[in-house]
């Protein structure tokens, strides 16, 4: 007769196996189906649009005021707004302040709604000294000012770039040289390097034709020196630092021929560079990115600027075909 306990011990083995396998086929299931529902790139909605991006919630509060037909998406907790804005299909949303948020949250819009353009509005910090507080700018490209070699200090106050670093040809502001980045694009696979992302020529066409916005001067009792100006062309610069240092203003205007600056634009052409679609920017000057006389003036007239570039962009959709 077998004996109870033993066999007993003998089914423990494979039953437990079994069971094990059972669990973990089960746990994989599970794991499998979350993994789908958060990287899934499923379209929100397959109607043509125009993807409208602002940085954070003031630059964005003019144009949601006018948006017809809004409808709400949200996607990792990045709220997507469809609608109607000058007559055009648009998707609105925020980018998020910074390089790797306007990054990301650029490719979440083009894998889940149908772009077919990205326009940027916000505000910056101004470096070419002959812009002003409230001007809006439209540069036709933009560089990652910010992606450097920091270099050693190979002698008092002199540094130098490692011999097998060959492409920081930009002049240097101490130890940090500027160097273009790594890119690769659906239409060029392999990876070049290049520093200006160029805004598309059709839509720069399109902004140069805009006449008689009203740009505002005054806010809630603040008012600017002298009426803003729209200037379309010209370069723009971003980085992931809030910039108000008068010398690295001053380097910036003199090695990049910088009209603006700011902390998400040139990223986000790169973005749309890489998936080949068709970008612009409206940047209006909120501050002088560290020039103006006392502290930055970004408090002040935030509000002025934030306004401004988005007239000019609901101008720009309203003139586009």
């Amino acid at each position: 007769m077998t004996n109870p306990s033993s066999f007993l011990q003998r089914l423990r083995g494979p039953f437990l196996a079994a069971a094990l396998g059972l669990a973990l086929t089960g746990c994989v299931g599970i794991y499998k189906s979350d993994v789908v529902s958060i990287n899934s790139s499923t379209r929100l909605d397959d109607t043509p649009r125009i993807a409208v991006i602002s940085a954070f919630q003031p630059e964005l509060t003019l144009l949601l005021a006018r948006l017809q037909g809004p409808a709400k998406h949200s996607v990792n907790g990045v709220e997507f707004t469809t609608g109607t804005l000058e007559g055009k299909p648009v998707v609105l949303f925020l980018s998020g302040i910074s390089m790797t948020n306007a990054t990301m949250n650029t490719q979440l819009v083009l894998n889940r709604f149908r772009i077919t353009h990205i326009v940027f509005s916000g505000i910056a910090g101004g470096v070419n000294p002959q812009l002003h507080v409230g001007d809006v700018t439209v540069p036709a490209q933009w560089g990652q000012y910010l992606e450097v070699l920091m270099a050693r200090e190979t002698a008092p106050g002199k540094y130098s770039a490692p011999p097998f670093i060959t492409d920081a040809t930009l002049p240097n502001f101490g130890m940090m040289f500027p160097r273009p980045v790594e890119v690769r694009s659906a239409a060029k696979p392999e990876i070049v390097r290049k520093f200006w992302f160029e805004a598309d020529p059709k839509m720069l066409e399109v902004a140069r034709s805009i006449r008689n916005v009203d740009l505002a001067n005054c806010n809630a009792g603040k008012c600017l020196a002298r009426k803003p100006q729209l200037v379309v062309g010209g370069n723009g610069v971003s980085g992931q630092a809030f910039m108000d240092n008068k010398a690295y203003r001053e380097y910036t205007y003199k090695t990049f021929q910088a009209n603006v600056l700011d902390m998400e634009t040139a990223a986000v052409g790169m973005v749309a560079y890489s998936n080949g679609v068709p970008y612009i920017a409206f940047r209006s000057l909120s501050d002088l990115a560290g020039g103006g006389d006392g502290e930055n003036e970004m408090g002040t007239f935030m509000s002025i600027a934030a306004d401004n570039s988005a007239k000019v962009m609901l101008a720009f959709l309203a003139a586009w075909k």
